[in-house]
């Protein structure tokens, strides 16, 4: 059998989607394309690739041999992406940074210090919750508070992120003491959320769910501005925001911001230097990220 890449592409996607067209569109084709490839694959190899269910297509035994193969393929050919991408001796390139929006939103605000130093450098910063996929170069480095137990990903910590009750700026409330701050109403993040930092911390000193929730720290930032509720809030966000203040010392929620990083791209020239440059930045500005220097207002 001699059968086209792009032939076993289109079957990896048949038996990861389960249907013509969830398949098509995660290969950007068309749905009689996707039927198209698989009726040739199967006429090429002589053995019936799919049983149709209700519902879904599912590999037949054939299938789920041919499967095991082609992953075997699909991830040889992503390998070999990656180390190409390393054969280059140039610091210059796109680098593709995903993190959640409280860290993109701060490495925005540092771009022109690192366009300044690293000017062939075009980068790309996603604000994004989800886990973009390294091995697929969905991004080329991540920063995470957790670190995910995946296979052939290098890890550094940057740094630790404080938080703090903060309020807007003409807030009545004066005192952080337990019983001064449970009956405000607070804003933090809905259910699907309930993950993120200072959550647990809320719930177990409110005994109840916030009265306002939203699904990204920017909105709940923009919120409190507004004089919506009490939240917290990372440091390095509140305290440079002139519309709001903080109430009270630093809490004890913290959350470790990790680099993350595929082991074959990390002596890659562009994604070593932003690496190194990012290292250099989260050193510096330490005391603001851990709530001990107060960021003048920007």
């Amino acid at each position: 059998m001699d059968a086209n890449w792009d032939d076993l592409r289109v079957f990896l996607a048949l038996a990861r989607e389960g249907t013509h067209s969830t398949a098509a569109r995660a290969l950007g084709v068309s749905h009689p394309t996707v039927a198209r490839r698989i009726q040739a694959l199967e006429k090429q190899i002589g053995a019936r690739l799919f049983e149709r269910l209700a519902d879904r297509f599912v590999p037949t035994a054939a299938g789920e041999e041919l499967l095991a193969d082609t992953e075997a393929m699909e991830r040889a050919a992503l390998s070999i992406h990656r180390r190409s991408a390393g054969l280059s001796d140039t610091v210059r390139g796109v680098v593709r940074m995903s993190a959640g929006e409280v860290m993109a939103s701060w490495i925005a605000r540092h771009l022109p210090e690192l366009r300044s130093k690293l000017r062939e450098i075009e980068f790309e910063v996603i604000s994004s919750h989800t886990l973009a996929n390294l091995s697929r170069r969905e991004a080329d480095l991540l920063i995470r508070e957790q670190v995910p137990g995946l296979a052939g990903i290098v890890t550094r910590r940057l740094g630790r992120l404080a938080y703090a009750v903060y309020v807007a700026r003409g807030h009545a409330l004066r005192q952080a003491n337990p019983a001064a701050l449970v009956d405000q109403c607070w804003i933090g993040f809905d259910d699907d959320h309930a993950y993120m930092p200072g959550q647990h911390w809320l719930q177990e000193r409110l005994g109840r769910r916030p009265d306002i929730r939203v699904n990204n720290w920017l909105i709940l930032q923009e919120a409190v501005r507004s004089g919506a509720g009490v939240a917290l809030l990372p440091c390095c966000l509140g305290d440079g925001d002139p519309a709001v203040r903080r109430v009270g010392p630093v809490s004890d929620v913290h959350a470790d911001q990790w680099l993350l990083v595929h082991r074959d791209l990390r002596a890659l020239p562009r994604v070593r230097a932003v690496m190194d440059a990012l290292v250099e930045l989260f050193q510096r500005e330490r005391g603001i990220l851990e709530g001990r220097v107060r960021s003048g207002a920007r």
